[in-house]
């Protein structure tokens, strides 16, 4: 099975929603990554659940929600009812994280963890093969057009071979900084999953970027 493409959707022009979801439908993209900030978590504010519930009824690729905010636990109901695919909540933010995993598996969604760039692989040695996926913050979250932290891709390498000792099925994603050049890097490193904001939006053919990504 070859690697996914994530296009972030906080890159986009909300102006006009409606046709870049649509864009994102035709392309050859596998998820739409939507990253939700409350401004305590993170020093920013994104967009709230409604949102979600907006661009669901005309979405066709499945949502990959991120929560960059406190207390993740107590909207797991919210992000499942906007129909999410999958659920990433922070290990920063998440004091009783098995528990909160299996809540959100329970809710009948998939359940992703994500790492800051500052927070060591090794926290996840006892929960690894209860996850579906560990998303690799490869930027400081909060804002996107950060520059690529070039130590993600050692870490990416660090968190295969866990994935692998563990004998777990868990996905890498990796989100920050991505183009054609870091994620090559990325998916020699292990990396099954690429979001991308900038790179793709601001791009002058999103669909061809997206192929591109693919094509990798």
């Amino acid at each position: 099975m070859g690697h996914k493409v994530a296009p972030s959707l906080l890159a986009a022009n909300f102006l006009n929603l409606q046709q870049e979801v649509e864009m994102i439908n035709r392309s050859e993209a596998d998820w739409l990554h939507l990253d939700i900030m409350d401004g305590v978590f993170v020093p920013n504010i994104s967009f709230g659940f409604s949102v979600l519930e907006a661009i669901k009824p005309i979405l066709t690729k499945p949502m990959d929600v991120h929560l960059m905010i406190v207390e993740p636990h107590k909207f797991i109901r919210e992000v499942a009812c906007a129909g999410a695919y999958i659920m990433n909540i922070h290990y920063e933010a998440s004091i009783h994280l098995h528990r909160t995993v299996s809540a959100i598996k329970e809710a009948g969604m998939k359940a992703g963890v994500t790492l800051n760039p500052h927070t060591p692989i090794n926290v996840l040695d006892d929960i690894i093969k209860d996850m579906d996926m560990v998303l690799l913050m490869s930027v400081n979250p909060g804002f996107g057009g950060q520059k690529f932290i070039e130590q993600s891709v050692e870490k990416t390498s660090r968190l295969k071979d866990l994935i692998t000792r563990k004998n777990a099925d868990t996905l890498i994603e990796i989100d920050g900084g991505v183009n054609k050049n870091t994620a090559q890097k990325l998916l020699s490193a292990g990396a099954d999953i690429l979001v991308a904001g900038n790179y793709i939006f601001k791009s002058p053919n999103p669909t061809q970027t997206i192929k591109d990504l693919k094509d990798l």
